[in-house]
């Protein structure tokens, strides 16, 4: 059984947050060919892994002389704290920060059959390896400097975690503002097609596309709706240079309402993608593998404008 002070098990938690942030970071600066910053967080640590440590700990430990159901008991628990973290965070933030929707035998793409059984041989080599020594490091370390460090590294990692928590909400709500001036523009590229339709049959059908087109949002990609108004103003200017119309002088003042709405929703749009928030931009470039089913083309524009400005 393992008997820790409570500073000492939050010690053990960083330490492994920091090791876990080191192998990340490591594998995917490989993969990448350059230096990559992982992880939630800002600083060199992920909370995921630290967690996963103590939750391995934790749940193996009624089990320490048996290495089955060591194995086992480090599958189930390391996967519960997986499904709910993986849960949680896409409620709070519309965002899946990692995704097993295209492996096999996976649960609501929070977790799957691959990462369970690797949990648990992770279970094992924490239990009987690699936990070894790092109990011995901590334990040589003098109380007094003990308590300083993990002091330091609560203040820093907490601020770290509130600052990087506010990105995060923040980045959520840019997403849904985008998604707002995609309805919006949506509306208009609508409207416009039933006053090119004019006829009363054809408005009705124009309603009815405006109807399903809001149900379908996430379905509707933003260029094809830019494309879309542009394309209908240039009916419409058309059929007024043509021919006198008393229906197009009729709507004259909401197609400039329509145009006016247009421009000024096309400039928030452009505005929002840019992506100025630093941290923001940072929290996106450190996961790129982050997905979100209700927000995945505005995502995807988010992550070309941070790939971009990060090469500049």
């Amino acid at each position: 059984m393992y008997s820790y002070s409570m500073v000492q098990w939050l010690f053990f938690f960083y330490l492994y947050c920091f090791m876990g942030w080191c192998v990340e970071s490591v594998y995917v600066s490989v993969r990448k060919r350059h230096l990559t910053n992982r992880g939630f967080l800002r600083g060199p640590f992920l909370p995921i892994y630290g967690s996963g440590a103590m939750m391995m700990l934790v749940a193996s430990m009624p089990f320490r002389d048996s290495i089955v159901m060591t194995y086992i008991s480090g599958c189930i628990g390391a996967t519960t704290l997986e499904y709910v973290t993986g849960v949680v965070m896409e409620k709070l933030f519309n965002m899946r920060y990692w995704d097993y929707s295209k492996k096999k035998f996976n649960f609501q793409g929070h977790i799957c059959l691959g990462t369970t059984l690797a949990w648990g041989l992770l279970t094992i080599l924490m239990t009987e390896i690699l936990h070894v020594p790092v109990e011995r490091f901590v334990f040589a370390i003098p109380g007094l400097t003990l308590n300083i460090l993990t002091l330091v590294l609560t203040v820093g990692i907490v601020a770290d975690f509130t600052l990087s928590f506010k990105a995060a909400v923040d980045l959520r709500e840019l997403l849904l503002k985008m998604e707002q001036v995609k309805k919006e523009l949506l509306h208009i590229q609508k409207r416009l097609e039933a006053i090119v339709g004019s006829a009363n049959h054809e408005v009705e059908i124009c309603k009815g596309a405006l109807t399903e087109g809001m149900n379908n949002l996430r379905s509707v990609r933003i260029e094809d709706v830019i494309a879309g108004i542009e394309n209908k103003l240039e009916n419409i200017k058309q059929a007024a240079q043509s021919k006198s119309s008393a229906y197009l002088e009729s709507v004259k003042e909401e197609i400039l309402d329509l145009k006016t709405k247009y421009v000024f929703h096309l400039e928030a749009r452009r505005y929002l993608g840019e992506l100025k928030d630093m941290v923001q931009r940072n929290l996106i470039r450190d996961n790129p593998s982050m997905t979100s089913d209700r927000f995945q083309e505005d995502l995807e524009e988010l992550k070309q404008k941070a790939s971009e400005k990060e090469r500049k």
